[in-house]
């Protein structure tokens, strides 16, 4: 949301966009300068801390389920992307992520105050994307929040197909309900899809064909699927 998944494209570029998309959420709650916490005991973000609530719709880190957090109201006979985590909000999200992979903590800006090319360049309105946030310690990882799940993978796959088959055909974007991730390292996005994570990839791209045994369900949209399967 090297960006070993860069945002923009598919791998690097997914990665990178999303790395870069750190603005296009973010942006929009605009502080201009340093890096205030959005979560993770913190207390910001209206005093969300480990062990508190930080919206009606967030869970805990205790109980990620809580008030429909994180996991929350996710139906056993659901389809592959209703089965998926839904946070709410960035502090549950983020709580979420550092549970896998070190997150902690995140902050409205990347630990060097330049949102990395923008993404405002790489994501536009048509993302539906909310909120951004930054974590990470071998590599920044990018949150962002998503009001329309549908529209975000709309825009992801125009993106991809704007690329005309070129970048990593075994890259994506990881995807929860209504949040996304991308990072820098490679290993922070596997860790996000492992089965204990339960998160997936969206990925697009039209060359995409895994070694059998890996998921490949239905995304929003045609023409793209979820998957647990990636390849730097």
């Amino acid at each position: 949301m090297r960006t070993t998944t860069s945002l923009v494209a598919t791998a690097t570029a997914v990665a990178a966009a999303l790395l870069t998309l750190t603005a296009c959420g973010g942006s929009g709650d605009g502080d201009g300068g340093g890096s205030p916490l959005v979560g993770i005991g913190s207390g910001a973000d209206g005093g969300t801390g480990a062990a508190t609530d930080g919206g009606p719709d967030e869970g805990t880190l205790d109980n990620p389920t809580k008030n429909g957090g994180v996991n929350g109201n996710a139906p056993k006979d659901g389809t592959a992307f209703q089965k998926l985590p839904k946070a709410g909000t960035m502090a549950a999200a983020a709580r979420f992520v550092n549970g896998h992979t070190p997150c902690d903590p995140v902050s409205r800006t990347p630990a060097d105050g330049k949102p990395s090319e923008g993404p405002d360049t790489g994501f536009g309105p048509a993302f539906s994307i909310t909120e951004t946030g930054y974590c990470g310690r071998r590599g920044i990882t990018t949150i962002v929040l998503i009001k329309d799940p549908k529209a975000f993978q709309t825009a992801f796959k125009a993106q991809v197909d704007a690329k005309k088959g070129s970048g990593n055909p075994d890259s994506g974007i990881v995807v929860g309900q209504d949040f996304a991730m991308g990072s820098e390292s490679s290993d922070a996005m596997s860790a996000l899809l492992q089965p204990q994570a339960g998160l997936l990839m969206l990925n697009c791209h039209p060359d995409f064909n895994p070694p059998s045994g890996y998921r490949k369900e239905p995304a929003l949209v045609k023409g793209c699927v979820l998957t647990d399967y990636y390849k730097d």
